[in-house]
């Protein structure tokens, strides 16, 4: 197909594609809550629509299952009771959910409902506006949920252009580890901060942001629990890397707050103590540098929460002076706050550098088919490092 002549000639080309495409089913996976209390997993057909002047169609055949697409997809469901109750023509997978937690998920009750926040495919059927003909046969990345589907209908203007030679599997992690990388570096400095902290820092996330810090001359004091994960980071060139699991933790935890000057956290756990030893380790680094107080150190203290790899209540003993703050963070609002401008050049250096600082690896790849076995939902329902799945809706 000649994707360089006129614009009359697209179109021909766009609508001869879409015939084919419309002839062949769309697929996509499906998470159900039952009126009995169960969670069920399927794969549903329906009709591909037609796309509109400025609207595409992707063939997905890419997308990753991030830890912020396991809440809304397994919701409470305890995935050591799933079993297979479909056939191997039409699998579907059945969890129960604990009778405390059913009433939080009462409102998706009889609705099959669609996941998958990111992906990337090719693009295979265009609508009739300029730009939208322009990206047919190209690579894109998106973000905007369904994506665990066979085919994707995105607003071409949404569309991130990867570069030649970029494949699919290298672009499926383009926005929610990337955007949250550069997102928390932008609000540190944002909030007048110059160093940060991460915690669960191995992660895929965690190692992009250490690359991009690096890149940036930003220092990062990393906290993981494993002496691999210390490992991992200490390979890609980080110089503070913290392990809970460590006597001496505190310690060196406080020392590296004190060379870096580091006074936000970003933390993925939630739950349990850490954000509260973090807060405590800052005051006592702080006031090292002295001008404290009765109240304790002047120096504000922020730890943000994005995840909840911990689901336990978070806990914290008030060691840690007067000026501090714990709230929430997530990529959705500081991309809404700092306008679709300034996001679209976050979205481009990310397509720059995604053989590099924004790389991603993943532990297996799965057709749909693939994720509907139990052996499958209980690995990617733990969130494990190291262990991160993508799925290729078109395999």
């Amino acid at each position: 197909m000649d994707i360089n002549g006129p614009a009359e000639q697209f179109i021909v080309c766009s609508r001869a594609i879409y015939q084919r495409v419309i002839n062949m089913e769309n697929i996509e996976l499906k998470s159900l809550v039952t009126e009995d209390g169960y969670l069920e997993l399927f794969l549903e057909s329906g009709e591909l629509p037609e796309p509109g002047d400025e609207h595409v169609i992707i063939e997905m055949q890419a997308s990753p299952i991030n830890p912020s697409d396991m809440g809304p997809l397994l919701g409470p469901a305890d995935m050591s009771t799933a079993e297979q109750i479909g056939t191997d023509e039409n699998p579907r997978i059945r969890a129960a959910i604990p009778e405390a937690m059913r009433g939080v998920v009462a409102p998706r009750v009889g609705k099959a409902l669609t996941f998958g926040n990111e992906g990337a495919g090719i693009v295979v059927a265009a609508g009739a506006s300029e730009l939208a003909q322009s990206l047919l046969g190209k690579t894109v990345a998106v973000l905007g949920g369904a994506m665990y589907s066979k085919y994707r209908m995105m607003k071409a203007k949404v569309c991130l252009i990867m570069p030649e030679g970029t494949t699919p599997a290298e672009a499926a992690s383009c926005f929610v580890n990337p955007l949250t990388a550069m997102g928390m570096v932008e609000t540190m400095r944002a909030e007048g901060h110059t160093a940060l902290v991460h915690t669960a820092a191995a992660s895929n996330l965690g190692q992009m942001l250490q690359k991009h810090c690096i890149n940036e001359g930003v220092q990062l004091v990393n906290i993981v629990r494993k002496q691999e994960q210390v490992d991992i980071l200490k390979s890609i060139g980080a110089k503070h890397v913290c392990n809970s699991s460590d006597d001496d933790f505190t310690e060196k935890l406080i020392d590296a707050l004190a060379e870096t000057g580091a006074t936000v956290a970003f933390d993925a756990t939630g739950g349990g103590t850490l954000a509260g030893q973090i807060l405590a380790a800052m005051e006592v680094a702080a006031s090292r540098q002295g001008g404290g107080n009765a109240y304790g150190s002047t120096v504000h203290k922020q730890v943000y929460i994005y995840g909840g790899l911990d689901t336990s209540p978070t806990t914290f003993k008030r060691a840690f002076g007067m000026a501090w703050g714990m709230g929430g963070w997530l990529l959705t609002p500081f991309l809404q706050k700092i306008g679709f401008e300034a996001a679209q050049k976050l979205r481009e250096k990310v397509a720059a550098e995604i053989k590099t600082t924004f790389a991603s690896t993943y532990v297996s790849e799965a057709s749909l088919e693939d994720v509907l076995s139990v052996e499958a939902v209980q690995v990617y329902s733990k969130m494990a490092t190291g262990e991160k799945y993508l799925i290729n809706p078109s395999k």
